[in-house]
């Protein structure tokens, strides 16, 4: 009990940012709280959290050890609603928001088959590039790709998205392939709009992000990809946007031995106690896509 305790303080601070409203929350001092920290951090062997008195973030190894114990308590939480709920079904009005060209092609879906299965519940889903405000905008549920910045939400991880350079067969006959992220300065790229630059892995295994430009660019990625397609340029996309043209060879990949590591798909929501079970089944239902590889084998081959 006293393990669970200390993991379940330890999450609440990293939400929360601090002792005291970890305190608040779960109705004892703030140094309950630092004593459950410290007895946490001397079992592991490991500094989690680095603590001033003004602020309070999270080690390498306080984040990596956030997200497993954030799954451990959703888990749970499942768990004992499975149980106590019985035969309650979900229902209510379920709000999800999700990135526009991910959520046509992996959210909207998979919305239809959870409805099938949950005839209560109706949705409406918001599909946006935009980072929305979950709290002031009513959103139960948000799906995400890449880091995480914002710590006052919970997050689940529902999948890993790998980013690629691809280009049309066409480009590369009439310009060549770069060898080197360092070549890219000399090829025309499809940016993002003022994105920070593409990232890669160097030699040492340190990621590193290059600067990109060209003729092109928009923040509509699905017009990047249609460009990447036409052979306008090079275009670092998403590999479930591009699988099926890798697959159908309208699309090639280069510089795949520097590709960076794996991003992560997260479910993110504002709170985890008395989370509805219309939230915690939608969630549920998309990792338990998202984490098959036969999920995403079929949606490149259009099944």
């Amino acid at each position: 009990m006293d393990a669970f305790k200390q993991i379940e303080s330890f999450v609440s601070v990293a939400v929360r940012g601090s002792l005291s409203a970890a305190a608040r929350a779960a109705g004892v001092t703030p140094a309950v709280i630092g004593r459950r920290l410290d007895a946490l951090e001397q079992r592991l062997g490991v500094r989690l959290l680095m603590r001033s008195t003004r602020s309070i973030s999270l080690t390498f190894e306080g984040s990596a050890f956030l997200e497993d114990c954030q799954r451990i308590l959703n888990d749970l939480a499942n768990a004992e609603a499975s149980v106590s709920l019985g035969g309650v079904k979900a229902s209510g009005h379920l709000r999800v928001s999700a990135p526009a060209g991910f959520g046509r092609l992996h959210v909207a879906p998979l919305l239809r088959s959870f409805l099938d299965a949950n005839p209560d519940v109706s949705c409406s889903l918001d599909l946006t590039d935009r980072l929305v405000d979950l709290v002031n905008e009513n959103i139960d549920c948000a799906i995400r790709i890449g880091e995480l910045a914002d710590s006052s939400l919970v997050s689940l991880r529902l999948g890993d998205n790998r980013r690629v350079v691809v280009a049309s067969p066409s480009f590369v006959a009439r310009y060549g392939r770069p060898e080197r992220p360092d070549d890219l300065p000399r090829f025309d790229c499809l940016s993002l709009g003022q994105q920070r630059g593409w990232q890669f892995m160097d030699e040492d295994g340190e990621v590193t992000t290059v600067k990109v430009a060209g003729r092109l660019e928009c923040n509509d990625g699905a017009v990047l990809h249609d460009w990447a397609l036409a052979g306008r340029g090079l275009a670092w996309r998403s590999l479930w946007e591009v699988e099926a043209d890798l697959a159908a060879g309208r699309l090639v990949t280069v510089l795949e031995d520097f590709a960076a590591p794996m991003m992560g798909i997260y479910a993110v929501f504002p709170q985890r106690k008395h989370l509805a079970l219309r939230v915690r089944l939608i969630i549920d239902h998309l990792r338990n896509h998202y984490s098959r590889a036969d999920y995403w084998s079929a949606a490149a081959n259009g099944a």
